[in-house]
């Protein structure tokens, strides 16, 4: 399985995205901070949203996508099924 992944430093704060095959080890990494780089520097640690993918061509694409998406369309994609921008980090790890 792919997943294309939002992570957001608060509500409505600063938001990354990106694409993975272990969403688990992915958010932990951010979390802890482990890359120097751009969710390291604007602290983006929290799992909003994610989707899910048999084929990693189809997440890459959706991720470049959604890159190129403006702000507002970002936070209502991430409202519509996380209005509290829930960290989903606790979801996954039940």
């Amino acid at each position: 399985m792919y997943y294309v992944y939002i992570m957001a430093s608060q509500k409505n704060g600063t938001i990354y995205i990106g694409v993975t095959n272990d969403l688990i080890r992915r958010t932990c990494e951010h979390r802890e901070g482990q890359f120097a780089g751009f969710s390291q520097k604007y602290r983006v640690k929290h799992l909003v949203h994610y989707e899910q993918f048999q084929d990693i061509r189809d997440a890459i694409q959706r991720e470049k996508r959604l890159k190129k998406w403006n702000r507002a369309w970002k936070i209502e994609l991430i409202e519509t099924q996380n209005p509290d921008w829930r960290d989903l980090w606790f979801d996954l790890n039940r």
